[in-house]
């Protein structure tokens, strides 16, 4: 059984990948029901989170079914970083989780997230800050590399295990790639085989399907791995995963009712965590990937985006069970 600090995991975790936009506490609500073991909270800034900014402090909030769960925070500067990760051990999360992978543009020219990838000394002067900041075990999520001719992921692991991270989430792309092209799981499966690692190594990036689990998980030799994309819409994917490997069967695919009461229980409390107008507009990025592969959905998808009261939406999502369970 894989273990962070004191954090018992489960064989063969899977985690929910900390994704802007996209991870707060509605959706990891839904994963955790449906078999996510461990999750993250959306990046925070270190600068804004010391600035108070309402942003920021609004991500730290956390709740007692999402448990055990990390506080991901992002940042080049070191003092910041540092006094970041104390606000956040406050909140009392498990862990603390620093974001090296980050690729989008204004991170990167902040000097954070996958930018770090550039700056090797840097980055290990920041991690032994925050490490020695808080009593709580510190991870961290990065990328191979910040491109194809400076891959130095296996350096870097054994550098921010030297100075105490407790397990190591690696998404197997470059900060050039940012999404795009296959990820490379070659080099994460050096990473974990290498006989200095003492820490739990997950890996990242493609998994889409409980048969690619199985087949990187066998073959990499991975503690566990971390789902990101292919769990936005679908939190069923966890379970998924894990019956099939337990099984070599599939679960059933989710129904339009389950598709259904996935999104009306994800608007619930996206508008009894932000209020009403901003859980109705924040939940537009959803619908299309709950209703995924419903025929002739773009006009529903177009109601359900442009429909700003809340009763009116929930009665919507009642038309569409019906409409397309005629349609079954």
């Amino acid at each position: 059984m894989p273990r962070i600090g004191p954090i018992e995991l489960p064989a063969f975790p899977l985690l929910l990948a900390p994704m802007e936009d996209v991870s707060d506490p509605p959706f990891r609500a839904l994963c955790k029901r449906h078999g996510a073991d461990l999750m993250y909270t959306e990046f925070i800034s270190s600068e804004g989170l010391i600035r108070k900014a309402a942003k920021g402090l609004k991500k730290l909030d956390i709740f007692p079914e999402e448990r055990p769960i990390g506080i991901q925070l992002f940042g080049g500067s070191e003092d910041a970083m540092e006094e970041a990760a104390r606000i956040a051990e406050a909140v009392g999360p498990e862990l603390i989780d620093i974001n090296y992978g980050c690729p989008v543009h204004k991170v990167v020219n902040k000097g954070a997230g996958a930018c770090l990838l550039l700056d090797v000394d840097k980055m290990v002067r920041l991690t032994e800050k925050v490490v020695k900041a808080v009593k709580l075990p510190v991870t961290v999520k990065t990328r191979l590399g910040w491109d194809d001719r400076s891959k130095n992921i296996v350096e870097v692991a054994e550098r921010l295990q030297d100075v105490g991270i407790q397990a190591l989430s690696i998404h197997g792309r470059t900060r050039a790639q940012l999404y795009k092209g296959p990820a490379d799981w070659t080099l994460i499966g050096d990473v974990k085989n290498n006989p200095r690692m003492r820490i739990p190594i997950f890996g990242n990036g493609d998994i889409d399907s409980p048969e690619k689990a199985q087949e990187y998980g066998d073959r990499y030799g991975v503690d566990g791995l971390m789902i990101g994309r292919a769990s936005i819409g679908h939190p069923w994917i966890f379970n998924e995963i894990k019956h099939y490997r337990a099984t070599g069967t599939h679960l059933p695919e989710p129904t339009l009712g389950d598709r259904v009461d996935a999104a009306r229980e994800h608007l619930e409390r996206s508008i009894a965590w932000k209020g009403t107008y901003e859980g109705i507009v924040e939940m537009r990025r959803h619908y299309g990937n709950y209703f995924k592969g419903l025929p002739n959905f773009k006009e529903w998808r177009l109601k359900l985006c442009t429909t700003n009261g809340a009763e009116e939406l929930f009665a919507l999502l009642e038309q569409v069970r019906g409409t397309y369970a005629v349609a079954a």
